[in-house]
């Protein structure tokens, strides 16, 4: 908490927009459904890469914002990065994928990462897990 004492007005800024998408995507999630919350976050027409600097900004603003969000998952802040690049126009999608290794009596766990290009932007590594699916852009 105090090193948001250090930043600067824009950025104080882009993370209390950040902090008011992970809470929408977190309610959205709890009180719809993923399909209704994610029909909402890729109706935004977003065709252009991101650039790095894009990204790293959006990574920063939701991490940030989901440490302070009860049960902000991995998909909530996916989903959430993926709306505030959308919202620039750029494109993204989630990946979706489980753990290898779940099987017949193990608890089955699922991950979700936010994509953009050849970066992956939330998330952390894919190495253990299977892809399922891509949704998005």
């Amino acid at each position: 908490m105090s090193r948001a004492f250090s930043l600067s007005g824009p950025e104080m800024l882009f993370l209390a927009h950040c902090l008011a998408v992970v809470v929408a995507v977190r309610l959205g999630l709890t009180l719809l459904s993923y399909n209704i919350v994610r029909r909402m976050v890729t109706r935004l027409d977003a065709r252009e890469p991101a650039d790095i600097g894009d990204l790293r900004r959006v990574a920063w603003g939701v991490a940030a914002a989901a440490r302070l969000v009860p049960g902000a998952s991995c998909l909530t802040q996916a989903l959430s990065g993926q709306y505030l690049l959308a919202r620039q126009g750029n494109a993204s999608k989630i990946r979706i994928g489980i753990e290898r290794g779940t099987g017949t009596g193990t608890e089955l766990k699922a991950h979700a990462w936010l994509v953009s290009g050849d970066h992956i932007v939330l998330g952390g590594s894919l190495g253990r897990f299977n892809h399922l699916v891509d949704h998005g852009q």
